[in-house]
């Protein structure tokens, strides 16, 4: 029963001050006592939250384990407060590095799915800037750094630019919900203000990408594109031939597992003297 516990008891967290604070939703699984190895923390999609298929197998994987996993729902998604139409790449960024300040691991493995990767490489860097929780690696699913600018505004319609004119927002159809998928003015000139794709991305972790080659919302060549701005780090890519986006799949989920699995190994390994 106790491995269930952390499911059924959400815990919340005060987000930004005045009109701009939002309740964020977390679910917390402590590690077993005596158990130092990484944190896992859940980085969910655009419109997904941390109820979907792969972050509940990871944290599956760290019940069995006996590590602490993280998930959240940025504002907008899931069980957390706030409006997804005030949803920006810095807003979900200030959030997720919020809630893993509250919990405050010694060391965190990240695992992000599609925008949580693109939100995984920002909390990298703002880490290794501002400090905090030492990265001991990354596991990224489709990640999609940059979608804003690089797989959105390239391809827009000329009605969808005049819907962002006009409106403030565009609407496509979505083939995961009945609900349209809404991307704002807003999303898009904050994205440009978090690109990685324009220099070297510096983890100083190891990261293993996982990429569907029939996924048709972000394209292979993207995850090939996110590998050459990762010289300096231990990079493993993976493509799955007959992969979709999403990659929940029992061999894809079989994927995922094994592929923390071999991060948190090498995370042990390099805690140990040599």
């Amino acid at each position: 029963m106790s491995d269930q516990m952390p499911d059924s008891a959400p815990q919340f967290l005060t987000v930004g001050d005045g009109e701009a604070a939002r309740e964020i939703a977390m679910l917390v699984r402590p590690a077993k006592a005596g158990n130092g190895a990484p944190a896992l923390v859940w980085l969910s999609g655009y419109r997904s939250d941390m109820s979907g298929t792969k972050a509940v197998e990871l944290d599956g994987l760290a019940a069995e384990l006996g590590l602490a996993c993280i998930r959240l729902d940025y504002s907008g998604h899931g069980l957390s407060g706030g409006n997804f139409g005030d949803g920006t790449i810095s807003r979900w960024l200030e959030e997720a590095l919020a809630v893993i300040r509250h919990v405050a691991p010694d060391r965190v493995i990240l695992v992000g799915s599609s925008m949580g990767g693109w939100i995984a490489l920002r909390l990298a860097q703002e880490l290794a800037r501002q400090g905090g929780p030492k990265l001991a690696g990354m596991v990224l699913i489709a990640p999609a750094p940059d979608f804003t600018s690089e797989l959105i505004e390239p391809n827009l319609k000329v009605k969808e630019r005049k819907s962002l004119a006009e409106r403030g927002y565009f609407e496509e159809r979505s083939q995961y919900s009945p609900e349209p998928n809404i991307y704002t003015r807003a999303l898009i000139e904050d994205g440009r203000k978090n690109r990685v794709l324009d220099g070297i991305i510096e983890t100083g972790c190891p990261v293993h990408i996982l990429q569907g080659m029939k996924d048709v919302d972000v394209p292979h060549a993207h995850a090939m594109k996110l590998v050459e701005h990762l010289p300096a780090d231990d990079v493993v890519l993976t493509f799955v031939r007959d992969g979709d986006h999403r990659l929940s799949r029992p061999g894809d989920i079989a994927l995922l597992l094994s592929a923390v699995k071999g991060i948190i190994r090498s995370s042990t390994n390099r805690q140990m003297p040599v």
